[in-house]
C-alpha cells in the first residue's frame, strides 16, 4: 500500500436500502420495477424507481433506451449498454466503483437499471475530488483509464456513510478513441499502486479470454474494435505502469466540471 491510499470503506446494505450488494443484483433483475419520478437534471431520460419482489424492495434509477439522444461520437450501441459494461468492468476489478446494474426491459422497454445510492450528503464534492489521500478515489481514477470515460464530473462521485466510494453516469464510456476527460487528475504520471497492477493484470488476462463471462457481456454491448480498445488500454496501463496523461488535442475536464 502506498502512504497516501488509506482512506478505504466497504459496499454495505446500508448503501442500497438494506440490500446486500451482491442481492441487489438478483433484485434488479427479477423484482417489478415501479416508476416514481423523474430527474430532470439529467440530459437523457432517467428514471427514479423502486424495484421490488415482494420479500425485498429498494430505490433504484431506470434509463430506457428510448430515451436516449443520439450522440456523434457515439454512433454504435447504447448508453445503456455502456453503463452496464461499466458495471462489469467494475467488478471484475474488484473494486465495486459502480453501484450494482443490470440490463433488462422495464416499463418503457430495455435499458439500464441500478440502484440507487444512499450517499453520504455531508462530504465536500469538489474537496474530495482534490484528494490524493482516497484509496477509492485513486481507483476510480484507474477504472476510468480502462473505460475511457469521458465525462467524470464531481457530480457523479458518490461517497456513502461507512466510507466507500460509487460513481455514476458511465453512458459516454468506452470509445476506440482515447476520449478520457475527468476531474481526477491529481495522479497523472504517478506509479500505479502494487494493487491496481495486480487487479489490471487480471483484468487483462480475462479479457483476452473470449469465453470469459466479462468477455461475453462486454460483446453484447460493444462494438469489436471497442472491446479491442478496452485490452489495449489495460495492457498499456499495465506496460507503462502509470497514471495516463491528458490528451493534447481533447479537453481534459468535461464541462462543467460539476
Amino acid at each position: 500500500m502506498n502512504a497516501d491510499d488509506t482512506t478505504e470503506g466497504r459496499p454495505a446494505p446500508a448503501d442500497f436500502d438494506g440490500i446486500d450488494p451482491a442481492e441487489g443484483v438478483d433484485l434488479l433483475r427479477k423484482g417489478d420495477l415501479t416508476v416514481r419520478g423523474r430527474l430532470t437534471v439529467a440530459s437523457n431520460t432517467t428514471l427514479y424507481c423502486t424495484v421490488s419482489d415482494g420479500d425485498r424492495s429498494a430505490a433504484c434509477v431506470y434509463k430506457p433506451v428510448t430515451g436516449e439522444r443520439p450522440l456523434w461520437d457515439f454512433p454504435d450501441g447504447t448508453l445503456a449498454g455502456r453503463e452496464v459494461s461499466a458495471y462489469a468492468v467494475s467488478e471484475a476489478l474488484g473494486w465495486s466503483v459502480v453501484p450494482p446494474t443490470v440490463h433488462r426491459v422495464g416499463p418503457y422497454g430495455e435499458g439500464m437499471v441500478q440502484l440507487w445510492v444512499h450517499g453520504d450528503t455531508t462530504v465536500d464534492l469538489v474537496e474530495l475530488s482534490r484528494r490524493t489521500d482516497h484509496r477509492g478515489l485513486r481507483r476510480m481514477a484507474v477504472l476510468d483509464a480502462v473505460i475511457n470515460n469521458s465525462d467524470r464530473k464531481i457530480g457523479h462521485l458518490l461517497p456513502t456513510p461507512g466510507g466507500h466510494l460509487y460513481g455514476c453516469d458511465h453512458g459516454v464510456s468506452f470509445a476506440e478513441e482515447y476520449k478520457l476527460r475527468t476531474v481526477l487528475w491529481q495522479w497523472q504520471g504517478q506509479t500505479l499502486t502494487e494493487e491496481a497492477l495486480q487487479a489490471l493484470s487480471r483484468l487483462g488476462s480475462r479479457l483476452r479470454d473470449a469465453d470469459d463471462p466479462l468477455s461475453v457481456e462486454l460483446a453484447r454491448h460493444l462494438t469489436g474494435p471497442e472491446a479491442y480498445a478496452v485490452r489495449a488500454r489495460v495492457d498499456l496501463l499495465v506496460h507503462h505502469g502509470i497514471h495516463p496523461y491528458p490528451a493534447p488535442d481533447w479537453p481534459s475536464v468535461p464541462w462543467p466540471p460539476v
